[in-house]
């Protein structure tokens, strides 16, 4: 009977040991793993990119956590452009296609010198306009390069989620 509770106890105490000897290992290895934010902080080619403030949403959260919440919210993205996309494309598509038909049948007439006077007045407004757009589109591309390159574990997630989306 001794010999039995002896065995038992034994192998509780080995059982214990290894469970110690894994945490340590375990604690040992998460010491080692490098926190990717703190890496990228400190390489020259990632602050000369990206300045040495990732931005605010990288300090609050882990970069898993970044990567997801711009997934799925690209995701949640692509997803709905594509199914309003198919919608417009269908609508645009189909009201071509009817007034085809009433072209055809003769339901109706188009004045097709009246459509390329409207074009061409309309092509000048367009090239006067891309003059007066340039500052303002200038300063929007600025501004959202700047987001990009404070939030770029953000906008990576969700220009994958994106494309994601967009397939399923």
């Amino acid at each position: 009977m001794k010999l039995l509770w002896d065995g038992k106890e034994n192998r509780q105490h080995r059982h214990c040991k290894m469970a110690n000897r894994d945490k340590e290992l375990e604690e040992e290895i998460y010491d080692k793993v490098v926190d990717l934010t703190e890496y990228a902080k400190r390489q020259r080619w990632w602050n000369g990119l990206f300045g040495k403030n990732s931005g605010p949403v990288a300090e609050k959260y882990s970069v898993a956590t970044q990567l997801a919440i711009g997934g799925v919210s690209g995701w949640c993205a692509g997803y709905l452009f594509s199914k309003v996309g198919k919608l417009a494309a269908t609508s645009v598509g189909g009201g071509l296609l009817l007034l085809q038909i009433a072209n055809n049948s003769g339901y109706i007439q188009v004045d097709w010198k009246r459509v390329e006077k409207d074009v061409n007045k309309a092509k000048k407004q367009l090239k006067k306009g891309t003059d007066q757009a340039r500052p303002e589109l200038n300063t929007f591309v600025e501004k959202s390069t700047a987001f990009v390159k404070k939030n770029i574990v953000v906008t990576s997630g969700f220009a994958g989620g994106f494309l994601l989306g967009m397939v399923s």
